[in-house]
């Protein structure tokens, strides 16, 4: 059972609006569409949850804080265990080398991962 919907961010909305109006920057319009695309990926996996058949409570996009540094994590899934997913929608091939993960043109990218490493000792900000 979800908990509440998910729903797009004030930041792809307001984005979405600016760029219909006028010519983004590159950067903004990358910036854009890597949201947008992020949102769908995020989407497709409520869909996948929704099939989901025991008994068991959704929450999407909870904001957490820890050592001053917040963090959203795309679901958590309350059953007899707790599971959390950090959603990610990329195209393409990448690698994972000494703890960072690289586009095949060498651009090094957020690892997830690391999201998960400061669930310890938050606090829960549910949005």
């Amino acid at each position: 059972m979800f908990f509440k919907p998910r729903i797009e961010s004030d930041k792809i909305k307001i984005l979405r609006l600016l760029n219909s109006r006028m010519n983004l920057p590159e950067s903004d319009k990358q910036y854009f569409l890597n949201l947008k695309k992020g949102f769908e990926g995020e989407v497709m996996f409520d869909k996948l949850t929704e099939k989901l058949q025991s008994e068991l409570l959704v929450l999407n996009d909870l904001l957490l804080k820890s050592n001053n540094t917040t963090f959203q994590i795309d679901s958590f899934i309350i059953q007899e265990t707790l599971y959390l997913f950090e959603v990610k929608n990329y195209e393409g091939d990448y690698f994972y080398q000494s703890d960072n993960f690289y586009s095949m043109n060498g651009t090094k990218l957020q690892n997830p991962l690391h999201q998960l490493t400061d669930v310890n000792h938050c606090s829960v900000n549910y949005y």
